[in-house]
């Protein structure tokens, strides 16, 4: 078979021997590819060598009653269980890889056989690594030796004997003070990784119907199993494997566990993608299986945003499971059992497995690592242990079972038992008033390149974020407005699930084949496409008195403000004349303003070219001056006369760098690609003024990077805007570089502030110690700041990767690593960053509103209306409070049935304020809710003539469900 991701289907005829009646019979499956067994229709067995599952049990002791002959059938996919890379495993597909089935038999399987090795396996291992001070390895060696003694291999008589010596050691039982391993039955599938979202839906059936298999004959076992998504696809694929997989979670032995759509990245959804990732999730599992989850599961993910813990707090969920920080780089963390705490004060219990693993397999040395390597012994005496294949999934054993029982209390192991999340978590927080406490992000000191890799895919996730908040908003206000308007909450569940699938932590990090690539561009087409619909369905609903009958009828522009502050800005419209024109607009917040006559700017735009072909630029709030090559030689803000660029430095310098990781090509970059720094000087267009001033002035360049790109830029100055933009294009045929944009700046801060979910946190821009130096490189969402006392400078984009070093902002602009996509980032890109001089903190001059309004462009829709009064819907007293989401309740958290609006909101400043809410539309009750629509008790709000006032701690995230009259 070769390889085209697809499945072939063999038809297996059996026929056992009437001899063999009393034995227990097996099917014997070998293949490269992973199998799955059909009988009676349903599917009963994954099959994978890879994953140690080669045969399939037809009968435990075959009856002459039963019957001899059957039919099955093996579906066997042209991949293995990570997929199929040339070489190595996360090399790209290999298109001419051939998969062989090299084993299909029928046999007898010897239990007691099987049974004496695994006792002696178990001895063997605790005399090898229990070490040669402690007794208990010498009796277990010694009683191995017995074994072997008693045991006559010809004679199977003789087996008793010699299980009973083991029995014996392994009967022999602890103390009290022992320590306590929780097994977990697990199996981390990554949705989509080395192989494409199609293939994970039968990674899902395989694992989840060998798990059950194992339940039927082992009814101690429990599976915890994450993501709703995949259970979503088994429901909808898979309908008898589902019944089966409910009435295995009714009996508590398969365990939803997560809360989220899908282990999502931990870094770079937008806090409200991370909202709905629980509030998708926690509604899956209750509507499913009548329950939410209690802890948030992230084994996998490249690191945990400083904002998770309230996030969590907010969906019900108080408990944390992860292993990642396991793998840093540089610094071993302190900690595997401790409280950890978000920027907002709240805090969660988190567990790190102690043996640094998700896919244990039950052995001596697994568990004795457990306990050895635990870096709170003292302080708690219980900790998880995830048994199972993993990754491309497989999940538990038999024989990883058959290994446990054996170690369940045996004197010099610890304790091992099959538990459950609740029971680990219930101990560890009896133990918990001992616990340390680890404040701010968990920061990954490794795959720090997945900031960056496949751009596309990044652009795509923050442009359908932007799009599903824009059609939300304006739904939202056209059912308030007009209740004929039907709030399309399907299709948007649809697209979110989209949008969430797309954040997994393999896919929207880059770092899977390009397959998977190719799948989630295509989902954000489908967003852009169907939200651009949904768009124009509420606009049109919100506004028909305005909109005109026929294009090219009248000059007047409906704008619309989908962000909760007043903006005025330069937009582009359709002139009398039919061409594109520009004009200055006011818009009040979240509403509209129609446009006939534009604003004149205080200043215009002045634009002048120098004899030495550089450039400047002035609007009457900064002044720049821009060199032949693009560099910003200056950068002023004329009341102060305050210059943001050193003296013989250049901003806006774009550099290469040699970008060859150790080993994991698409999620590392490593620190001495510092070393390896070349700024780019190739001018293959000099800058020349491209709108000479007005309302907007522009100049361009082009230049050669690397050994066969291109970048071009507009530097774009607008009046009455305190911001330079560049909009830049680069055709980029690079192979292992990397390219950043740097800005040297004149101020001196020993941190520099990025902003992150719902909130804003300090990261050194020194390399002090070795906490520092790891952070080489960070991520940011839509802007970072460095600011000493009175001024500071700020960068807004639509990238994340980002550095702050001594005085010198970087943004990471592009990578071109080769595997597990050969082509990665290879093409053409578009993206705009901006950069901001301010006066004073950049909390007060506005620099998140700013980053705010770079990413949410203003609505123009030609109109008919000759005049209309400007409308706003909301609107906020503090500028410290950001009014983030506004949506329709869902049914679950609606009271009585009435029409509701929930609309979330968070301090963005990081401090202590009280604000006013305030809406034109007709609110007969508001209360407060938490993430998941569930009214606060004791949660009602007073409606005031001022509005709605609420009391917000720093960065703390507030949801206020509106029941509208």
């Amino acid at each position: 078979l070769s390889l085209r991701w697809e499945t072939c289907w063999f038809k297996v005829e059996l026929s056992i021997p009437p001899a063999w009646t009393g034995r227990e019979v097996h099917l014997v499956w070998e293949s490269d590819g992973e199998g799955m067994v059909w009988r009676d229709a349903q599917p009963v067995q994954g099959l994978t060598k890879e994953g140690e599952k080669t045969s399939y049990i037809l009968t435990r002791s075959l009856k002459e009653s039963e019957p001899h002959s059957l039919t099955l059938y093996v579906e066997l996919a042209c991949n293995g269980l990570f997929g199929a890379g040339k070489g190595s495993m996360i090399a790209p597909p290999d298109p001419d890889r051939r998969f062989t089935l090299s084993k299909a038999e029928l046999a007898i399987f010897n239990r007691d056989a099987y049974e004496l090795l695994v006792d002696l396996e178990i001895l063997l291992d605790m005399a090898q690594f229990l070490g040669e001070e402690n007794q208990r390895s010498f009796q277990a060696l010694y009683t191995a030796n017995q074994m072997v003694n008693v045991c006559d291999v010809a004679d199977p008589t003789t087996f008793p004997a010699a299980r009973g010596l083991a029995a014996a050691i392994f009967s022999q039982r602890n103390g009290e003070s022992q320590h306590t391993i929780h097994a977990l039955g697990h199996c981390h599938i990554d949705s989509a990784w080395l192989w494409p979202y199609e293939e994970t839906v039968r990674k899902c059936a395989r694992s989840w119907a060998t798990v059950l298999g194992l339940m039927e004959c082992n009814p101690e076992l429990t599976f915890t199993c994450s993501q709703a998504q995949q259970l979503e696809w088994v429901r909808s694929c898979y309908p008898g494997l589902y019944a089966r997989i409910q009435d295995f979670v009714a009996k508590g032995q398969f365990i939803p566990v997560g809360g989220t759509w899908v282990e999502m990245d931990g870094n770079l959804p937008s806090g409200e993608s991370m909202v709905r990732q629980f509030l998708q999730g926690q509604r899956f599992f209750q509507q499913q299986f009548g329950r939410t989850c209690t802890e948030f599961w992230l084994p996998d993910t490249f690191g945990y945003s400083a904002q998770l813990p309230q996030l969590m707090r907010g969906c019900g969920i108080r408990r944390f499971l992860t292993q990642k920080l396991s793998w840093n780089l540089v610094n071993s963390f302190p900690h595997h059992t401790f409280l950890w705490e978000g920027i907002d004060g709240s805090q969660v219990l988190t567990h790190f497995p102690p043996g640094d693993s998700y896919g244990m397999h039950g052995r001596v040395e697994e568990v004795l690592k457990t306990v050895k390597n635990n870096k709170d012994k003292g302080r708690v005496n219980h900790s998880a242990f995830l048994f199972g294949f993993g990754d491309g999934g497989g999940g538990p054993t038999q024989k990883m079972l058959d290994r446990m029982k054996r170690m369940s209390d045996t004197d010099g192991l610890p304790r091992v038992q099959i538990s459950t999340p609740d029971q680990l978590f219930s101990a560890l927080e009896q133990e918990s008033s001992q616990l340390c406490t680890w404040v701010g992000e968990l920061f990954l000191e490794l795959h720090n390149g997945t900031y960056t890799t496949q751009a596309q895919i990044k652009k795509g996730n923050r442009e359908c974020e932007r799009i599903l908040h824009d059609v939300e908003v304006l739904s939202s206000l056209a059912v308030a407005r007009g209740r004929a308007f039907q709030y399309p909450a399907s299709q948007l569940q649809q697209l979110w699930r989209l949008l969430l699938l797309n954040q997994f932590h393999d896919v929207l990090p880059g770092s899977c084949i390009q397959l998977v690539v190719e799948d989630a561009l295509q989902y954000y087409t489908e967003i852009r496409r169907a939200g651009a619909r949904l768009q124009e369905e509420a606009v049109q609903s919100l506004c028909k008195e305005l909109l005109q009958p026929e294009a090219g009828s009248a000059h007047s522009s409906l704008v619309l403000n989908t962000l909760p502050w007043e903006r005025t800005e330069v937009i582009s419209r359709t002139g009398p004349d039919g061409r594109d024109a520009l004009a200055l607009v006011t818009v009040p917040s979240m509403g509209y303003a129609l446009v006939r006559e534009p604003l004149l700017p205080p200043q215009p735009v002045a634009v002048r070219k120098l004899e030495d072909g550089s450039i400047t630029m002035e609007n009457g709030l900064i002044a720049v001056c821009l060199d032949r090559m693009g560099h910003l030689t200056s950068l002023q803000l004329v009341g102060s006369q305050r210059e943001s660029v050193p003296d013989g430095c250049y901003a806006n310098q774009f550099a290469l760098f040699d970008d060859v990781p150790l080993y994991w090509d698409a999620w590392d970059v490593m620190d001495y690609h510092l070393e390896t720094r070349k700024p780019v000087s190739k001018l293959l267009k000099p800058l020349e003024v491209s709108l000479a001033g007005g309302l907007r002035g522009s100049a361009s360049f082009s230049l050669q990077v690397g050994e066969g790109s291109t970048l071009t830029q507009d530097v774009i100055l607008d009046a009455s805007c305190p911001y330079l933009r560049f909009q830049t294009q680069v055709e980029w045929k690079e192979a292992h570089k990397f390219l950043k944009v740097e800005f040297p700046v004149q101020v001196r801060s020993p941190e520099a502030t990025y902003e992150i979910q719902f909130g804003h946190l300090q990261r050194p821009t020194h390399r002090n110690t070795s906490w520092d130096w790891a952070r080489f490189e960070v991520w940011a969402h839509k802007w970072l700041d460095l600011s000493e006392h009175g001024f500071g400078v700020a960068l807004n984009d639509c990238k994340h990767g980002a550095a702050a070093h001594g005085n010198r902002l970087s943004l990471s602009l592009l990578r071109a690593p080769k595997s597990p996509d050969a082509t990665a980032d290879i093409g053409h890109h578009r993206f705009t960053y901006a950069v901001l001089p301010h006066q004073g903190s950049f909390q007060d001059a506005g620099v998140i509103q700013h980053a705010y309004n770079l990413n949410f462009p203003l609505h123009v829709v030609p109109a008919s209306c000759a005049q209309c009064p400007a409308w706003s819907a909301f609107s906020v007293s503090s500028p410290a409070v950001v009014l983030e989401a506004v949506k329709q309740a869902s049914p679950q958290g609606r009271a009585g049935g009435s029409d509701a609006l929930v609309v979330r909101l968070y301090e963005a400043h990081g401090s202590t304020v009280s604000a006013w809410l305030q809406t034109s539309f007709p609110v007969q009750e508001a209360m407060l809710c938490d993430l998941l629509e569930q009214p606060a008790a004791e949660g009602r709000l007073p409606l005031e003539p001022q509005g709605v006032r609420l009391s917000f701690t720093p960065f703390r995230v507030l949801s206020v469900l509106l029941v509208l009259r």
